[in-house]
C-alpha cells in the first residue's frame, strides 16, 4: 500500500523536530469551549490522558454533538477515523464497519451503554429494531479501534463504542427543547439534574416521530422473481419505508458510593425500510423495547492502597411486529407456490441479560497500577416465535399455508448461555518515559468453550510533544444464538459446534504536537482474522445453508488525524483513513467497505454567541465482493452545516442544521446483487430547527 505524500511529510517533520522539542501548554479556555477530549477511561478502565492511553481511541463530547447539530448518534460516528456506518435492507439496521471488518450484522463491534453491552443474543448485534441512546442525553462517547477483548470480552473484536449518558448531578438544571425537520419529523425532550444534601439525581425524557425519507428502490427481490415466473407483483420502483416513533426515558440516583440507573427506549411503528426479504413492504410495522437497569458501588483507592467496585445490571429486549411484515408482496410466486396475500413472516423474541461484576485496583507496588476483575453473565433468550402464512416441508422448503397464524415451528427455540470471566491488567512504569500495559482475560462459555485473550501496549514519551505507541491484542467474537441454534430456517441453519471468531492485531501510533495549536496523529495497523463464521451451502439435495468457521481475512491500513486550533475561536479537525482488507484464501478485496475515506470539520465560535460547524465527508473506493460483477459502489461526498447558540447559564438556546447540502445521491452497498442491484439509497437534503430553554 503506497503512503500518501502528506503522511511521508508528517513522518519527516517528526524526525526533524526531535532535537528541538518544545513544551505543550494547557489552554483552559479551549478545554471549556470544546469539552474534555483529552482523557479516556475505555482504554484501561481508569481515566487517563488520551495521548498516553494504550489504545487507538477517539472521544466525542456533548459539546461536539450540540455543535454538529446531530439528531442521532449514527450521524456523528462518521467523524471517527476508520469507522463507516453502513446499512442493511431489513429495517434499515445500522452496521458499524471498523477497519474493513464487515458482515451482515457487524457483531464484531461491541457497543456499550455506560459500560454495559447492549448486545442482542439472536444476532450478537444491537438488534434490527433497536437504536442507540438519545443524543440529548449523551455526555460523551469513547471509541477504541482495534481489539478490546482483554478487558471487555466477547465482540470487542474490531472496536468498542461506549456511550456515556448524563449522570446524577451532572450539568445541574432543567433543559426543555423541541425540534422539527424534514420528512415530517418532530421531537421534544426534557433533561433535569440536581442535588440536595448527599443525594444527586438525573431525569430524562424524549418523544420523537418521523415519516422517514422516501428515496426510491428501482428494483428489488420481487422484481427478480417477476422476471423468473412471469408475474407483476413487485412494488418497485417505489420508496423505502423509513418511518418510526421513539420514546426515551431515564432516571439515575446517586448517594455516596452507590449509584442506580435505569434507561428505557421504545421504537414503534417502524417501517421495514427495503423489506425483511429485500422486497418493498409498505405495510409491515416493527416495535422494540429495551430496558437497562444497573446498580453499582465503588470505593476509590487510597494513595497506594486498594480500591474496589462492583455492579449488577439487567437488560430486557423485546422485538415485535404489531403489523406482520410482508417478506414478498401480494401475488408473489415462488417455486413452491403462489402467495395471493403476500408471503408474511414476523420473527419475534425476548432477551434477558443479567451481568454481575467485581473489580479491584491496587497501587501499592511502586511503578505499577494493577487491575483485577471477575464476572458472571446469565444470557437468556426466553421466547422466540414467528407469525407467518407458510409451512415447511420435510426438507425445510416453505410452501403457502393461508391464513396467517402463529407458527408451531419457531425459527429458533429458547436458549440460555452462561459466561464466567476473570482478567488481570498491569500498567508498569518502566521508566518516567516508558509504560508497559499488559493484560489477560479468560472467558468460559457454557455452550462455546473457553477463550483467553492477551494485550500488550508499550507507550513511549519520546519527547515532550511526541508520544509513540506499539500495541498488540487478540480478540474474539462469540457465536450468536442464530449461528448456533437457528432452525426451521430455509436460508441459514445454526450449528452448535461452531467456535468463536478470532483476530490478532498489531498497531503503531505516533502522536505529535507540532505546535501548541496543532496536533497530528498517525496510526498504522495490521490484523488477521481466523475462523470467520459464514453460512455455507448445504450439500444437495438439502436446500439452504449452515453456519461454519470457514473464513479468513487479513487487513492493513492507516489513519491520519489532525486537530488545529487556528485561533481561539476556530478549530479544524479531520482525518484520512486507508484500508486494504482481503480474503486470505483468494487474495481478493473483501468488498463493500470504503478503502478510502476522509472527514473535515470546521468549528467556528462566532463573537455574537453563535457557533457554526461545517462537516465534509468523503467515502470512496468501495469494491464489490468476489463474484459480484456489478460496477463498484459509487463514491460520494456530503456537506453538512450547523448553526447553534452557545449554551451557557439560563435562557434560550436554538439551532438549525442542513444535512447533505448538495443533495448527493448517497448509497450503501447491498450484498446480494440479484436482490437490490442498485444498492440502498440514503436520505437526501434535509433540515432541522430546534429551540429550547434552560432554567
Amino acid at each position: 500500500m503506497k503512503l500518501p505524500p502528506t503522511l511521508i511529510v508528517h513522518a519527516a517533520l517528526v524526525a526533524m523536530t526531535l532535537p528541538a522539542a518544545h513544551a505543550i501548554t494547557e489552554d483552559d479556555e479551549l478545554a471549556q469551549a470544546y469539552g474534555d477530549q483529552a482523557t479516556i477511561s475505555l482504554a484501561t478502565g481508569a481515566r487517563q490522558p488520551l495521548r498516553r492511553a494504550p489504545a487507538v481511541a477517539t472521544v466525542i463530547t456533548a459539546e461536539d454533538l450540540r455543535a454538529m447539530g446531530v439528531t442521532e448518534l449514527d450521524q456523528v460516528l462518521e467523524a471517527v477515523p476508520g469507522l463507516h456506518v453502513n446499512v442493511a435492507p431489513s429495517m434499515g439496521n445500522r452496521l458499524y464497519v471498523i477497519r474493513g471488518v464487515f458482515s451482515l450484522q457487524t457483531p464484531q463491534v461491541l457497543v456499550l451503554q455506560n459500560g454495559i453491552p447492549i448486545t442482542v443474543l439472536l444476532t450478537s448485534s444491537r438488534g434490527n429494531l433497536s437504536g442507540l441512546a438519545a443524543v440529548e442525553n449523551v455526555a460523551r462517547i469513547e471509541i477504541i479501534r482495534g481489539p478490546g477483548s482483554a478487558l471487555y470480552g466477547a465482540d470487542a473484536f474490531s472496536g468498542v463504542i461506549n456511550i456515556i449518558t448524563h449522570g446524577a448531578g451532572d450539568d445541574p438544571g432543567t433543559r426543555l427543547a423541541a425540534r422539527i425537520g424534514s420528512f415530517d419529523s418532530a421531537d421534544a425532550w426534557l433533561r433535569h439534574a440536581g442535588r440536595s444534601g448527599g443525594l444527586e439525581w438525573a431525569l430524562f425524557a424524549k418523544v420523537a416521530r418521523t415519516d422517514g425519507f422516501d428515496a426510491t428502490i428501482e428494483s428489488d427481490a420481487q422484481s427478480r422473481n417477476d422476471r423468473l415466473f412471469g408475474t407483476r407483483a413487485s412494488l418497485a420502483p417505489g420508496p423505502v419505508n423509513a418511518q418510526g416513533d421513539t420514546v426515551d426515558a431515564g432516571i439515575e440516583l446517586a448517594h455516596g458510593a452507590w449509584r442506580w440507573r435505569t434507561l428505557y427506549k421504545r421504537r414503534d411503528d417502524l417501517g421495514t425500510y427495503a423489506g425483511l426479504g429485500s422486497a418493498l413492504d409498505p405495510v409491515g410495522r416493527g416495535r422494540s423495547d429495551r430496558l437497562i437497569s444497573d446498580l453499582a458501588w465503588s470505593a476509590p483507592a487510597d494513595a497506594g492502597g486498594w480500591g474496589f467496585s462492583a455492579g449488577l445490571s439487567h437488560m430486557l429486549y423485546a422485538q415485535r411486529y404489531p403489523v406482520p411484515a410482508r417478506i414478498f408482496p401480494p401475488g408473489a410466486r415462488l417455486p413452491t407456490g403462489v402467495f395471493p396475500n403476500g408471503m408474511i413472516g414476523s420473527p419475534e423474541f425476548d432477551d434477558r441479560s443479567t451481568r454481575l461484576w467485581v473489580h479491584a485496583a491496587y497501587g501499592g507496588i511502586a511503578g505499577h497500577a494493577l487491575r483485577l476483575g471477575a464476572g458472571h453473565d446469565d444470557l437468556h433468550m426466553a421466547m422466540a416465535r414467528d407469525t407467518n402464512n407458510f409451512r415447511y416441508t420435510a426438507t425445510g422448503i416453505p410452501i403457502p399455508s393461508d391464513p396467517v397464524r402463529l407458527s408451531d415451528l419457531p425459527f429458533i427455540y429458547p436458549h440460555r448461555r452462561r459466561v464466567d470471566h476473570v482478567f488481570v491488567q498491569d500498567e508498569w512504569r518502566l521508566h518516567p518515559d516508558w509504560t508497559l500495559t499488559a493484560g489477560l482475560r479468560h472467558d468460559r462459555y457454557s455452550d462455546a468453550g473457553g477463550t483467553t485473550n492477551p494485550r500488550l501496549a508499550l507507550v513511549w514519551d519520546a519527547a515532550v510533544d511526541w508520544t509513540v505507541k506499539l500495541l498488540y491484542g487478540r480478540a474474539f467474537r462469540a457465536p450468536s444464538f442464530s449461528e448456533q441454534y437457528a432452525t426451521n430456517n430455509p436460508i441459514a441453519s445454526g450449528n452448535p459446534s461452531v467456535q468463536p471468531e478470532t483476530t490478532r492485531t498489531i498497531e503503531a501510533v505516533s502522536t505529535w504536537a507540532a505546535t501548541p495549536a496543532l496536533q497530528l496523529n498517525l496510526s498504522l495497523y495490521s490484523y488477521r482474522l481466523r475462523d470467520i463464521l459464514r453460512a455455507v451451502p448445504n450439500p444437495p439435495p438439502v436446500p439452504g445453508t449452515t453456519y461454519a468457521n470457514v473464513g479468513r481475512q487479513q487487513g492493513k491500513g492507516l489513519e491520519a488525524e489532525l486537530v488545529w486550533d487556528a485561533t481561539r475561536l476556530l478549530r479544524v479537525t479531520g482525518h484520512l483513513s486507508l484500508v486494504r482488507a482481503t480474503d486470505a484464501a483468494t487474495g481478493l478485496d473483501v468488498g463493500n467497505v470504503p478503502r478510502r475515506d476522509a472527514f473535515v470539520r470546521i468549528d467556528w465560535r462566532l463573537a455574537s454567541g453563535w457557533r457554526m460547524d461545517a462537516m465534509l465527508n468523503h467515502v470512496a473506493d468501495r469494491r464489490r465482493a468476489p463474484g459480484d460483477s456489478r460496477p463498484p459502489v459509487r463514491d460520494y461526498t456530503t456537506l453538512d452545516l450547523a448553526l447553534t447558540t452557545e449554551r451557557s447559564g439560563r435562557g434560550w438556546f436554538a439551532g438549525a442544521t442542513l444535512r447533505n447540502v448538495f443533495d448527493e445521491d448517497v448509497r450503501e452497498p447491498n450484498l446480494a446483487p440479484g436482490l437490490i442491484p442498485n444498492d440502498l439509497p440514503q436520505a437526501g437534503r434535509s433540515f432541522t430547527l430546534q429551540a429550547g430553554y434552560t432554567f
